[in-house]
């Protein structure tokens, strides 16, 4: 399979938006139906799907929530918090218990949805396999997601999974841009490694002075600079569901990778692309899929506040590195294009069908991912894709 593209100053690989067929394996499915969450037969499924889990040795699940729904989608408290370190984390707990009453399962994971994953892929006769949730400010921007990654590396590295045992991480929406950063600084290339701190310094250090008021980005630059790379024997195995396409993924940084996408096909149009521009009775009907993955790609970043000047230069340097920089009209190429597969990975375009609601309910086809009526149904497909064997890598 064809590597994703590198510009000729960046380390970091670029995703292309091609109105051709993608590089990467891709299929499309129809769920079918399903037994209702708590029901013996889900409870059968479920504990099978867990028995392959621990055949193939995962230690633990994580589930990693998108844009908007994180304790600080405007990047206020960050700025709070380099003043006050506690009560910036406790501001952020606070915030992220009222998006969780609200929001529930629309496009989050909640601690419900996590609750019932884990009691249900476990049981006495095998060791226990925690399903935790990761937070991050779910800011839309490329220093928002740079901070997630940081700090999910920091918290994997801190939780020491035991040598040889995989990790299987969920990320919905933008999380799996979180992701994709994630691949790139854990893949071992020093030059992204140092490109990437380089841009970033003056979020977490002030200038001048170098007094670091973000500590966890020196820590983790330390650990990916030491020797022996953090987490080296553990192997990721990152599910992305409705990622918008934005930024490339490196085989270095990840054992296995699969993609889900809402998609219904549209008359006309090969299975991997989406119609542009989308018709306003489509979006709020869902009728075609997942419209929040299919616009949010490159150029629809919401820009730090010039008042947090630190924060905007940090993000205006990591957008050299992280995307191409393009004419006005090839940015419009990038939506003509309707690419809805990444280059790395297998993708699943899943018809989910007809959704419920209106769309503050299924938010334009993208919240269909989280909700516990479609747990089993991912939970198997990734168990199957992943996980077949029981075994290790083939």
């Amino acid at each position: 399979m064809p590597e994703p593209t590198k510009s000729q100053t960046s380390p970091f690989h670029h995703q292309a938006y091609r109105f051709t067929r993608p590089p990467s394996p891709h299929s499309s499915l129809r769920p079918g139906t399903h037994p209702p969450v708590g029901s013996d037969e889900f409870a059968r499924r479920m504990d099978r799907v867990g028995a392959r889990l621990d055949a193939a040795g995962v230690a633990a699940v994580y589930l990693v929530h998108g844009t908007f729904v994180g304790g600080d989608a405007a990047g206020v408290v960050a700025e709070l918090a380099r003043v006050f370190p506690k009560a910036g984390r406790a501001v952020r707990r606070a915030i992220k218990q009222i998006v969780d009453k609200l929001s529930g399962e629309v496009g989050n994971y909640t601690g419900e949805f996590a609750q019932c994953f884990e009691q249900a892929i476990n049981s006495p006769r095998r060791p226990h396999i925690p399903v935790r949730r990761f937070h991050w400010s779910s800011e839309n921007h490329h220093l928002g997601r740079a901070d997630g990654a940081v700090r999910l590396i920091d918290e994997l590295a801190q939780a020491r999974p035991p040598d040889g045992k995989r990790i299987l991480l969920w990320g919905h929406s933008h999380a799996g841009n979180v992701f994709a950063l994630m691949t790139h600084l854990l893949s071992g290339n020093r030059e992204a490694i140092d490109q990437f701190f380089e841009a970033t310094e003056i979020y977490y250090s002030w200038p001048l002075v170098h007094c670091v008021d973000v500590p966890v980005w020196r820590h983790v630059r330390g650990l990916l600079e030491s020797p022996r790379a953090p987490l080296a024997d553990a192997a990721l195995d990152f599910v992305t569901f409705g990622t918008p396409i934005r930024y490339g993924w490196d085989s270095g940084g990840y054992r296995r990778l699969l993609h889900f996408v809402n998609h219904r096909p549209y008359q006309g149009l090969p299975e991997y692309r989406a119609p542009f521009p989308p018709r306003i009775e489509d979006v709020t009907r869902a009728a075609y899929g997942d419209y929040i993955q299919q616009l949010g790609i490159a150029g629809t970043n919401v820009m730090p506040s010039v008042f947090a000047w630190r924060s905007w230069l940090a993000d205006q340097r990591l957008g050299h590195l992280l995307q191409e920089d393009l004419t006005a009209e090839r940015r419009r190429d990038r939506f003509r294009a309707g690419a809805i597969v990444p280059d790395a990975g297998t993708t699943l375009l899943v018809d989910y069908g007809p959704l419920e609601g209106d769309v503050t309910q299924h938010l334009a086809g993208h919240a269909v991912y989280t909700s516990r009526q479609w747990m089993l149904f991912h939970a198997e497909q990734i168990a199957g894709q992943f996980y077949a064997s029981g075994t290790d890598d083939e």
